[in-house]
């Protein structure tokens, strides 16, 4: 069993090596390395909000603060000027906030089919991302995010913040190292307990809401509390399903290690395998409840499991978490640290939790131009996870994918899930 020393020697040492490489220095206002960065919030239920807060913790500032509900500016602005000491500015229209030249970043944090407008438009304004997870709803949107934060060399960083937990870089470093032996199988899971939403009837959107902004490039539908705030993520026009909406967190621990387990390899699949269904609750979700999707790398597997019926893992002792497992022992890692199991099961090293800041690293790269930690091809990549287990769920059946050309040769049925349609009025930015 390790020593105390030696384990925060390791995660010291893991930690520093996570540094990125250097960015290009291109941006057109350059911040002074004490300066504080303005961040524009887009988008403040939930996460958007937590990463706001953290944001200014870190030592940013929320200058402007936009959302299409009223009720929302006037919810969260007092807990955004209690943090800072400062009253954000509201807008209620994300354009208006590109065109402020103040601005440094933004945060986008809106519902899934919006992350795509908004980030291609930002980058082509000028300005610095803070996209969440996951980045895009289709494989081509991530591509062309990808180009856009390159031609117009911003920083970018997706909202996957297991890749600043320095205990997960510790594991994904120790999964590497072959103490593990041949590493066979990797599994991601979210075990997760949700609640019935329902079946209520169409209704008249909020007063305070502009439902029409809220839709976007979405299909025209009558106003259903059940595709507004939060349920959304249960509907295929506005989420990526539960693989996207918590599995990415878990698949993207992952890729963090099977970049290093295989260097210089793809981290994308040549096969991929779906099955499961809606077994638990008969309301109005699209998507599914219960699922196993399988990623087949030729020399191993991925494999992302999802139940929505129960919290309880006594398996793994978590409910959500990544596992490698090789001719030598296995190795799981949760939010709570990690675990090393030798071949007889018994345990050869623990290491907790020992923080890592998503936001800091972002405001960091701000200054630095250099990569963020889950730089928009790290973000894209594991987002593709769940466009590729989400392809072959709607499909039915495998899918074959080239991960080179990131194409499915001879599959036409794939190969037009790819991409989707745009309403009029929103297409898709040309940049």
């Amino acid at each position: 069993m390790a020593s105390n020393s030696d384990r925060r020697s390791f995660i010291r040492t893991l930690a520093a090596s996570a540094a990125a490489a250097p960015f290009l220095n291109l941006n057109p206002r350059a911040l002074g390395a004490n300066e504080r960065v303005n961040v524009a919030l887009i988008g403040g239920r939930n996460e958007g909000r937590s990463v706001a807060l953290r944001l200014i913790q870190q030592g940013a500032r929320i200058g402007t603060f936009c959302d299409i509900d009223q009720a929302m500016l006037d919810k969260i602005s007092p807990e955004l000027e209690a943090a800072q000491g400062s009253r954000p500015k509201q807008e209620r229209d994300f354009r208006r906030v590109l065109d402020d030249k103040s601005v440094d970043a933004v945060l986008i944090a809106t519902p899934d089919h919006w992350h795509t407008h908004m980030t291609l438009l930002a980058c082509q304004a000028g300005k610095d991302c803070y996209t969440e997870k996951p980045l895009c709803q289709t494989i081509q949107e991530g591509q062309l995010i990808r180009d856009a934060a390159r031609q117009y060399k911003r920083v970018l960083q997706v909202g996957t913040q297991r890749r600043s937990m320095h205990h997960f870089i510790a594991a994904a470093e120790y999964a590497a190292s072959g103490k593990l032996g041949k590493i066979c199988h990797l599994k991601a899971w979210i075990s997760q307990l949700r609640t019935s939403i329902g079946t209520p009837a169409d209704s008249t959107p909020p007063m305070t809401a502009d439902y029409e902004m809220w839709l976007g490039p979405a299909p025209k539908r009558p106003f259903n509390v059940n595709r507004f705030h939060y349920n959304w993520r249960f509907f295929w026009d506005y989420g990526n399903s539960e693989l996207g909406n918590q599995g990415v967190h878990v698949l993207d621990v992952a890729l963090m290690a099977l970049a290093r387990i295989r260097p210089g390899q793809t981290c994308l699949p040549t096969r991929v395998s779906a099955t499961g269904g809606i077994y638990w609750l008969k309301d109005a979700k699209e998507v599914p409840d219960t699922e196993t999707v399988n990623y087949d790398y030729g020399d191993l597997m991925l494999s992302f499991e999802l139940q929505s019926f129960s919290k309880s893992r006594p398996t793994e002792g978590a409910w959500a978490g990544t596992g490698f497992y090789g001719t030598e022992g296995s190795l799981i890692a949760t939010g709570d640290g990690f675990t090393v199991f030798g071949p007889d099961g018994s345990v050869n090293l623990k290491v907790e939790d020992t923080g890592g800041s998503h936001e800091g690293n972002f405001l960091e790269c701000l200054k630095s131009r250099k990569l963020p930690n889950a730089d928009v091809e790290i973000g894209r990549q594991s987002t593709m996870l769940c466009h590729l287990g989400n392809i072959s769920y709607k499909l039915g059946r495998d899918v074959k994918f080239d991960p080179k050309t990131e194409t499915f040769p001879g599959d036409a049925e794939a190969t037009k899930l790819m991409s989707k349609s745009y309403r009029d009025a929103w297409p898709l930015p040309r940049v």
